[in-house]
């Protein structure tokens, strides 16, 4: 069965938030950009869970998706995160994107207020059919407080504009019923789920660690493709405990801002409540990068 939503499948980041004196540094932010497109990157989601979207205002979280959409110019997509538990603000970021030039839009369920299946169902369907853009549906019970059921994914997968899913509830038994009942791309939530959830039809990933290494996350989507599974399994082997370390270490984005410092590519400056990991989480952190030949 062909997918909805195949333009966004691939390797999607979810890309930082670079911050200086506790702004947001725009020229830092400027830099990521060019660089994954040399990377071959396919796709960019600013302002996500990794962009500390929690923690920005309003108006920095719009200049931001303007200054990616700006910098990226076409030459790599850009599908910022526009979610919010209020169904409302999720219209505005939603229809701001579209205004700045977005290819798509990576919508998280409700956090916090727990809609019922139902509340799922009209908070997104309000927004798809508001917006003429596409949108990638972020289910992640671990962020939100609550799990939005495959049957409700199938049913929002009737809206034309819903055309993917970001799937991050860490249960490939979910991911089995979504491919089973609908046609949405499915991408990756965890970067150490990239292999097993291809297996079964996902199409890409949207990942943290590509902040860092979106080439060999590039190869191992690649040698999957092209049905090369031994070298997809060694992709995944190699890959497996930077993914694990960059997510267990402490709190997503901690330990990937926290990295990109160490590599010299970020100033790893976070925003109140994240706060720096401590000397023993850094050295096992520096340890990790070492193993892996980044260091």
């Amino acid at each position: 069965m062909p997918t909805k939503g195949e333009q966004f499948a691939g390797l999607t980041v979810a890309l930082i938030t670079p911050f200086k004196n506790g702004n947001v540094d725009f020229d830092g932010l400027g830099r990521l950009v060019d660089w994954h497109v040399e990377q071959g990157t396919d796709c960019l989601a600013p302002v996500g869970t990794t962009g500390e979207s929690p923690t920005l205002d309003h108006e920095e979280h719009e200049r931001v998706i303007a200054a990616v959409v700006e910098r990226a110019r076409g030459r790599i997509k850009v599908m910022p995160g526009t979610g919010s538990n209020s169904t409302r603000e999720a219209l505005r970021l939603t229809r701001f994107a579209k205004k700045a030039g977005a290819d798509g839009a990576l919508m998280v369920g409700p956090y916090y207020n727990k809609p019922t299946q139902e509340g799922y169902y009209r908070h997104f369907a309000t927004v798809a059919e508001s917006v003429d853009l596409p949108i990638v549906l972020y289910n992640i019970p671990g962020r939100t407080g609550s799990n939005i059921l495959p049957e409700t994914i199938a049913r929002l997968a009737k809206l034309p504009a819903i055309v993917g899913i970001k799937e991050a509830t860490g249960s490939m038994d979910q991911a089995s019923a979504i491919a089973a009942l609908c046609d949405l791309t499915i991408l990756s939530g965890d970067d150490s789920l990239t292999l097993p959830l291809l297996s079964i039809g996902g199409r890409g990933v949207i990942s943290v660690v590509g902040n860092i290494i979106p080439r060999d996350l590039k190869a191992l989507l690649a040698a999957f493709e092209a049905g090369k599974m031994a070298e997809a399994i060694r992709w995944h082997y190699k890959l497996f405990p930077l993914c694990r370390d960059m997510l267990g270490a402490a709190t997503n984005p901690i330990p990937i801002k926290t990295a990109m410092k160490m590599l010299g590519r970020d100033t790893g400056e976070l925003r109140l409540p994240m706060c720096p990991m401590d000397a023993a989480g850094e050295a096992k952190l520096r340890q990790t990068l070492e193993t892996y030949g980044l260091l």
